[in-house]
């Protein structure tokens, strides 16, 4: 029977994992190494609203059947020039696509959140750049930092009602295991919906004027609307505010089709603790990984582990939070 192991990704032997975190800005950034011979990955795109780069190469009918790390960041688009950073620190350690006399062409899928809502003024005017996820690879390890760290660093999650009523979000991690499989999932979790316990009770979420919970999901179905949306008569106003971005990691030896069925297992996993999930204001990735160092498992055993181990990981995400100014976490005891 599957149990659950430890509390991190990098259960999967291979995989290490660095954040770098600018707290007094409220942004950073989180990379998900893998093994020096790369991994097969595959993604799920599930938000309306993403911020991405290099996710081409995760098409199963793309020639690149390897990557080398997976960058999560902060900044909005403008945080995707971190994953220079990143090839940066491969391309010196010989680790990328073979490209012949040219040597190493590192290959890093890359997917952002929106976290200017907590910078200080409200401004898009800091975000993660090459040099700070070059740090984040050298601090890479078997152990994870959780909570309000790395790419959660500035995260938030029921907007519903606008960022002022949102709760800390974060970073969180937790594997499962059935035999020798073992499937690990890191979150970041910046969403417009409530995170939920396995009950459906609101854990982090939208707060009404009295500070109680509102369930961010009726709210939205009697046509309310996100911060922004309606002050500037258009959706586009709110979109691209939020973002849960996940990694799911195996050993488990799966093809890339599978990979992406395991990509979208765990993106229906994430639906069941953030409600709504996936909304046209969302920029919602999951990307599924695996080294193939294990006997094979069938895709059906991957997705029931994911189904395990992804709930957990949005829970530490929000558990482990930290406030920020008028913003609450759950971790220093100012929510409700």
């Amino acid at each position: 029977m599957a149990s659950a192991v430890s509390a991190r990704i990098t259960d999967v032997r291979g995989v290490t994992v660095g954040h770098w975190t600018d707290v007094p800005r409220a942004t950073g950034c989180t990379v998900v190494l893998a093994p020096e011979a790369g991994v097969r990955a595959a993604c799920a795109i599930r938000g309306r609203a993403t911020g991405t780069r290099e996710l081409d190469a995760l098409d199963p009918h793309h020639l690149v059947d390897r990557v080398d790390a997976i960058l999560l960041t902060g900044g909005s688009a403008y945080g995707l020039g971190a994953a220079d950073g990143v090839m940066r620190w491969l391309r010196e350690r010989g680790r990328g696509l073979p490209v012949g006399p040219a040597g190493m062409v590192p290959i890093v899928p890359t997917a952002v959140i929106f976290d200017f809502d907590l910078a200080p003024g409200g401004k898009a005017d800091r975000w993660p750049v090459a040099d700070d996820a070059y740090r984040a690879c050298t601090a890479a390890s078997s152990e994870v930092a959780e909570g309000s760290v790395g790419a959660g660093t500035g995260a938030t999650v029921g907007k519903a009602l606008g960022p002022r009523a949102a709760m800390k979000g974060g970073v969180g991690t937790w594997a499962a295991t059935g035999g020798d499989i073992v499937v690990g999932a890191l979150v970041v979790v910046n969403a417009v919906g409530n995170v939920v316990d396995a009950s459906g009770k609101i854990l982090a979420g939208a707060r009404g004027p009295d500070g109680a919970y509102v369930d961010a999901l009726s709210h939205l179905a009697g046509g309310g609307t996100p911060f922004g949306a309606r002050e500037a008569g258009t959706p586009t106003a709110a979109a691209g505010r939020n973002t849960t971005l996940a990694v799911v990691a195996t050993n488990a030896t799966l093809d890339r089709t599978a990979l992406q069925g395991l990509a979208q297992a765990a993106g229906d996993a994430l639906a069941r603790r953030i409600v709504p999930y996936g909304t046209l204001f969302d920029g919602d990735v999951v990307f599924a990984i695996s080294t193939a160092a294990s006997v094979p498992a069938t895709p059906l055993q991957a997705e029931a582990l994911a189904a395990l181990a992804v709930p957990i990981a949005v829970e530490r995400a929000v558990r482990l939070a930290r406030g920020v100014r008028d913003i609450p976490g759950l971790a220093d005891g100012r929510a409700t």
